[in-house]
């Protein structure tokens, strides 16, 4: 929208890329191929390549009948391609002091150039629509800081309550995350990742057996969360909330480990998703007991939900450190626990190829709430693909991940200014007729 702090009165002469960048998002996280939208809109295939190529300028009437396809807000659209929307145009024309000025205040001036999309993304920055959450956040990595090692190490330097909040997705078992487990995984050899079979003709996602767990494996991992949660006890602030996903295998061991370091048990978190885990028939008996089903097919994902008391009241807690409750989503509706969700999405898949990636329109609920007031900084002590921060960045929170493995951070470089600046209008859509998707398998 670089236009806007200019002071021409005409529309943009040209199309530039980000038009065409914000149509092609727009189309691939409705699963639509250039042809489907195409053959929806009565236009040729080339014609919407050139559109997203920025080698064509589409008539406003256009631009509302791609909208009305995609089933979105025509207006953002209407903006990239150099039109001015009807009320915009009214609150210019009767405010035509004010309204550039505040214009320039809130975004700065920029000129209309024909720079590369890539130099103007360099000298500003974007905005991202979270339309779900009824506001406009900034994509700034002022907002976010990441960093390439151990979140032990890391939180034993940071100082005591220096952080708000903590959301994150641990190696629920740790030796799904071991360096040769990892490499077994890459190599789609399994270990104690599963590889699923194909499944009518759609691959499968892998995902970790926490059935394999010997006593000692349950006693190493009740031991890493013990002194993992000393160690978050010690940065988070009173009042400072930790939302954890887990599973409902080893939960009990995780939990169990938080309070004994002190956290108050606030609830669960319950991420109602039907994903391709369990319902399996005896593996190498199937025709012989085709109808027993060895563990239940999963329904839903616990996110454990833990507290650092309070100094005091929850109101005087409030007042000083900015935590103690939980954002709601309005006025008129608190934040609930159970949260109807999809597996994650094969855009942000694609984007941040992690084997445990949750879908941004869960992670923007649960990262908003964790900070009542909207002051603070979210920590993800495991980043994994990045997730978090970018649902923090998103939402217009400060946040810090923190990532072991040297192939996931740089995944997460890359990946959460993308994530963040996904549009994801109220509950995701899911998966269309004919993919069958075990991606998000946690």
């Amino acid at each position: 929208m670089s236009f806007l702090g200019t002071r021409q009165s005409q529309p943009v002469p040209s199309v530039g890329g980000e038009f065409g960048e914000q149509l092609r998002t727009e189309r691939l996280a409705k699963g639509y191929s250039l042809a489907d939208l195409a053959q929806q809109l009565a236009v040729t295939k080339g014609y919407l390549s050139r559109l997203e190529l920025g080698k064509a300028k589409p008539a406003p009437e256009m631009i509302d009948r791609i909208a009305k396809a995609l089933n979105i807000d025509s207006s953002p659209l209407q903006v990239l391609a150099g039109y001015l929307p009807t009320d915009v145009k009214q609150i210019l024309y009767r405010h035509p002091v004010e309204a550039p000025e505040l214009l320039r205040e809130s975004f700065g001036e920029y000129e209309v150039s024909r720079e590369s999309t890539e130099q103007r993304r360099k000298n500003q920055q974007p905005v991202v629509r979270t339309a779900e959450l009824g506001h406009t956040a900034i994509r700034r990595k002022d907002l976010y800081e990441i960093v390439h090692g151990d979140c032990f190490d890391w939180m034993d330097h940071r100082d005591p309550g220096s952080v708000h909040a903590v959301v994150t997705d641990p190696p629920y078992g740790l030796k799904e995350y071991t360096p040769e487990e990892k490499q077994k995984l890459r190599r789609g050899r399994g270990g104690v990742w599963r590889i699923p079979p194909t499944l009518d003709g759609y691959t499968r996602s892998p995902l970790p057996r926490f059935t394999v767990l010997t006593a000692e494996d349950k006693a190493e991992l009740k031991d890493f969360f013990a002194r993992w949660a000393t160690k978050v006890f010690r940065v988070l602030v009173p009042g400072g909330h930790v939302f954890i996903a887990t599973n409902p295998l080893v939960s009990h061991l995780v939990y169990v480990a938080l309070e004994e370091a002190g956290f108050e048990k606030r609830g669960e978190i319950i991420r109602l998703v039907q994903t391709l885990r369990g319902g399996d028939r005896p593996k190498n008996a199937h025709k012989e007991f085709e109808n027993v089903t060895v563990m239940p097919r999963s329904c839903w994902e616990p996110w454990g939900l833990f507290r650092k008391p309070c100094e005091g009241r929850v109101q005087d807690n409030l007042r000083k450190w900015k935590t103690g409750g939980l954002r709601r989503v309005s006025d008129e509706q608190p934040f609930g626990d159970v949260i109807k969700s999809y597996p994650t999405r094969r855009i942000e898949r694609d984007l941040a190829p992690h084997p445990s990636l949750k879908p941004q329109a869960f992670m923007r609920q649960i990262v908003r709430a964790a900070l009542p007031l909207g002051e603070g900084i979210v920590l993800d002590p495991f980043m994994g693909g990045g997730s978090t921060i970018a649902a923090a960045c998103a939402v217009g929170y400060r946040s810090i991940g923190i990532e072991s493995d040297p192939e996931y951070y740089q995944v997460a470089v890359q990946a959460i200014p993308q994530l963040a600046a996904l549009i994801v209008n109220g509950e995701e859509v899911p998966p269309k007729a004919g993919i069958r998707s075990a991606r998000d398998n946690h």
